[in-house]
């Protein structure tokens, strides 16, 4: 596999060879507006695409499963419209999930954020404000956001989460500080439902199951009728082809709180 990364560091590293040559030999200034460009490029994929770990270690999936385990995984919540039916479906189905929680909503709806730890699901951190302008949050501010959340969360649970979903899926250097210093883990995602989309319920059902295999970690919302409604068509297909789906820690045997 392209290790993107090293590709982005090779790329700076030619960049300055370029620029001491230059000073003895004059070189094109085409080559060093090409490198920046490529270097520029790979930055903000790799800023954007869990799936790269370009600023961060990320669990996005755990290749090395020996069980039909997969791991469904919530964003955004909890939502007191939907949270309770995306409850009741993976009750009915015997299902265990992680919800990555905004801090703001935990303190609107504390009690169906005890229900979700009660019934046996995973919780971990996905900011306080989930504001659009997240990743270009300066450390100390990032860093304040995730404290705030984890406070809240132990307040309400009695917990302290180690698991940190970034918000839109964005990191960072600054990010990537901020999580390093409160020693938290970073999970992705390697099936990206896109279900807060205009994707038809078929289409994001197909695109979460196709090629599903052990290990896989999913992303839904607990935010909409669609998400619930395509929820319930995967927990039947797992079912169907004898798949489990299991909280992040167990997928992964790492802890979930402090």
């Amino acid at each position: 596999m392209l290790n993107f990364k090293s590709v982005t560091i090779t790329t700076s590293v030619i960049f300055i060879g370029l620029l001491v040559v230059s000073l003895i030999n004059p070189i094109s200034i085409w080559w060093f507006v090409s490198l920046f460009f490529i270097w520029f490029i790979l930055t903000a994929l790799g800023s954007g695409l869990v799936g790269w770990n370009y600023h961060i270690k990320i669990l996005n999936a755990n290749k090395n499963a020996t069980k039909n385990h997969i791991a469904i995984t919530f964003d955004d919540g909890p939502n007191l419209v939907f949270t309770p039916q995306v409850l009741a479906l993976l009750n009915s189905y015997q299902a265990k999930a992680t919800f990555f929680c905004i801090g703001k909503h935990i303190e609107n709806h504390p009690d169906l954020f005890k229900q979700i730890i009660a019934e046996g699901h995973t919780i971990g951190n996905h900011t306080y404000s989930h504001a659009n302008n997240f990743g270009f949050f300066k450390t100390k501010k990032v860093q304040a956001e995730l404290e705030k959340t984890n406070r809240i969360i132990k307040q309400y649970s009695g917990l302290s989460p180690k698991l940190y979903r970034p918000a839109f899926g964005v990191t960072n250097p600054r990010i990537g500080r901020a999580v390093q210093n409160l020693h938290l883990t970073t999970i992705g995602w390697n099936k990206r439902s896109l279900d807060t989309t205009n994707l038809s319920e078929e289409q994001i059902l197909k695109r979460t199951i196709k090629n599903l295999k052990p290990g896989d970690v999913i992303l839904l919302h607990d935010t909409s009728d669609k998400s619930v409604r395509v929820l319930e068509q995967l927990l039947l297909f797992l079912r169907d082809n004898n798949f489990q789906s299991v909280t992040i820690d167990t997928l992964f045997n790492t802890q979930a709180y402090a």
